[in-house]
């Protein structure tokens, strides 16, 4: 059980972190607004499609330079700008955390 009552802790630590709840209020503060919900829902949109073609091996110029417009035109919004700021330093939190915890079993993957 210590494995899993560990995991519970981190979960916690995750949610009480200046990352996190930065990135929460942030989101909420943006999708509370139709208009900019909107217009992060139509990014986020694109760029899973961007994704998950990435890793089909595949490309799509025209999805690409669109995503990048978009990524332009949104990240002028001073709001918009903190929101990707903040969600990737979020993410960057996660990976690292997932790196600790591949690394320690590395030996058996």
């Amino acid at each position: 059980m210590y494995v899993y009552d560990e995991a519970n802790n981190l979960a916690k630590a995750i949610q009480e972190s200046k990352e996190y709840l930065e990135y929460k209020k942030v989101k909420e503060e943006l999708t509370s607004d139709p208009e900019m919900k909107k217009k992060i829902d139509d990014f986020e949109k694109i760029r899973y499609d961007v994704q998950v073609m990435s890793f089909q091996g595949k490309e799509d110029p025209e999805k690409m330079n669109k995503l990048q417009e978009m990524y332009n035109i949104l990240n002028t919004n001073k709001k918009i700008k903190d929101y990707f700021d903040i969600e990737v330093r979020f993410n960057i939190m996660l990976a690292d955390v997932n790196k600790i915890i591949s690394e320690s079993v590395k030996d058996l993957i």
